[in-house]
């Protein structure tokens, strides 16, 4: 079973300094957020995304989406925001939103599904965002097997996933809606999937932005 590491002081500065390891090695790291435990990988690392779409039974069709720690890191993978985009991050980032985007020319990762495009997050975790920050965007789906719940405790998610991830970090409960999906890749904005951010929310900023 994955180990299960406590991520809080004083031991949170070697918690994300082994994460940082085994993501740099190409393995699976189990991590909280602020909607559900993510299983998270680098994807710029041979054979780690592979590992990702395993550890949860995954179809390949089905995209994983990628964490950034800001919208400025954001623009590593996605191609210039229009302006419907650029209004939603400004009003629901760092949060529960995640916007499916064209890619950046030259990001040309396989994260399964549409390899014009990928989903792009910056969540409201700390711990998640500083992992990106230094290692870069990672690629990243909810920490259960496909089609199954995800498991809101650390101890369950290690469970679940067994020796497939190599280290659960234990940031507490996470048993929050997930994130809503909008496709921002057309003419006009469309909501995949409503999450923990109301389709009435994200109207009322498109309306304020003339989509």
């Amino acid at each position: 079973m994955a180990r299960v590491l406590l991520l809080g002081e004083p031991a949170r500065e070697p918690v994300l300094a082994e994460a940082v390891r085994a993501l740099a090695a190409g393995l699976v790291v189990a991590v909280p957020t602020d909607t559900v435990y993510g299983l998270a990988v680098d994807p710029t690392v041979g054979g780690a995304t592979e590992r990702l779409f395993a550890a949860k039974d995954r179809p390949r069709e089905v995209a994983v989406a990628v964490l950034v720690a800001d919208a400025a890191q954001a623009t590593s993978v996605a191609a210039p925001l229009p302006d419907v985009a650029r209004r939603l991050v400004v009003r629901f980032w760092p949060g529960a939103l995640t916007l499916v985007l064209a890619r950046r020319p030259g990001f040309d990762l396989d994260l399964g599904g549409d390899p014009a495009t990928v989903g792009v997050r910056c969540p409201a975790h700390d711990a998640v965002r500083e992992l990106c920050r230094r290692v870069g965007p990672l690629a990243v789906t909810s920490a259960n097997r496909h089609g199954e719940p995800t498991p809101a405790l650390a101890q369950e998610v290690a469970a679940v996933v067994g020796d497939r991830v190599a280290l659960v970090l234990d940031g507490g409960a996470c048993a929050g809606a997930p994130s809503t999906v909008v496709d921002c890749t057309g003419a006009q904005p469309v909501v995949l999937r409503e999450g923990a951010i109301s389709e009435r929310e994200l109207h009322t900023t498109w309306t304020d932005s003339g989509a």
